[in-house]
């Protein structure tokens, strides 16, 4: 199966306002020009291996661009989000209506329930289980809600650092069970818990230097990994368990607190069986 992945063009992205501390002092700073170009080489890069579907950029919503945050997807099912923040409640009606579009079976969670879609919720990549981070943006209360419509096991990680206020800034499942994560970003009990489920020789911690420039915000795609930029240690040792790692600079999108992850949201996600993990 080819893998799709979905995306916005930067068409209107600016940083406008604050909800993260990566967008502190970035207003109105950001090259738009510049932008689209990281943007284009990126989409580019995936397209070679992978089908991009895009939905149209709409003015008034800058944040748009980081599709990563539209909802959750499992089979044909997507769980749409529910955002914590006013300003990026104006991108969900339309990303329900593209979902409803393309076919999927579009659920949702109660409005006063907040919930960042594929931000804090991550498929492991060999376990039937969700990954789901809270303490930030999404809330504890979504995980019963979100094992009950995907009839899933979810996992919930607590989230201690701001800087990493999604999952996905600082947690990367990986083709083959290998997790790419920033320990720093989590508990102790959600690092223990990450200890529990994942082998020591299938983690790959990743350096504070590594993760603030959002190493763990990369695509995987089969065995290549895309990310805005990874030392040679991080990446001899990601070579080392068989993959590509491509370095695209994505550093327009940083003033905003999102890299590679951020701006895409995989389409082709095929549910995990018991059978599949123990093989």
């Amino acid at each position: 199966m080819t893998d799709r992945f979905f995306m916005c063009a930067p068409r209107h992205f600016e940083v406008a306002y604050v909800i993260n501390p990566w967008m502190e002092g970035n207003i109105a700073h950001g090259n738009n020009k510049k932008a689209m170009r990281q943007w284009n080489a990126l989409a580019r890069a995936i397209g070679k291996l992978a089908r991009i579907e895009c939905i149209p950029a709409e003015a008034g919503v800058p944040d748009m661009v980081f599709t990563a945050n539209a909802g959750l997807v499992l089979e044909n099912k997507v769980v749409l989000s529910r955002f914590r923040h006013a300003q990026r409640r104006l991108e969900e009606p339309y990303f329900e209506k593209w979902f409803a579009e393309q076919g999927f079976h579009v659920l949702t969670l109660p409005p006063d329930m907040p919930f960042e879609g594929a931000g804090d919720a991550l498929l492991d990549r060999r376990l039937p289980l969700l990954w789901m981070g809270y303490g930030h943006r999404s809330d504890f209360s979504c995980a019963a809600l979100l094992s009950e419509k995907l009839e899933i096991e979810v996992q919930t990680l607590k989230l201690v650092n701001s800087r990493f206020y999604h999952l996905d800034t600082c947690f990367c499942p990986l083709e083959g069970g290998y997790l790419m994560y920033h320990p720093a970003a989590f508990d102790a009990a959600s690092q223990a818990q990450i200890a529990a489920r994942i082998p020591a020789e299938y983690r790959i911690p990743v350096s504070a230097a590594d993760a603030f420039e959002f190493a763990c915000n990369a695509v995987n795609s089969g065995r290549n990994i895309f990310l805005n930029h990874a030392s040679p240690a991080l990446t001899n040792e990601l070579q080392s368990r068989g993959f590509i790692v491509h370095q695209t600079p994505l550093s327009e999108f940083m003033k905003a607190g999102g890299a590679a992850k951020c701006l895409t949201l995989k389409l082709t996600e095929p549910r995990k069986l018991a059978s599949q993990a123990a093989a």
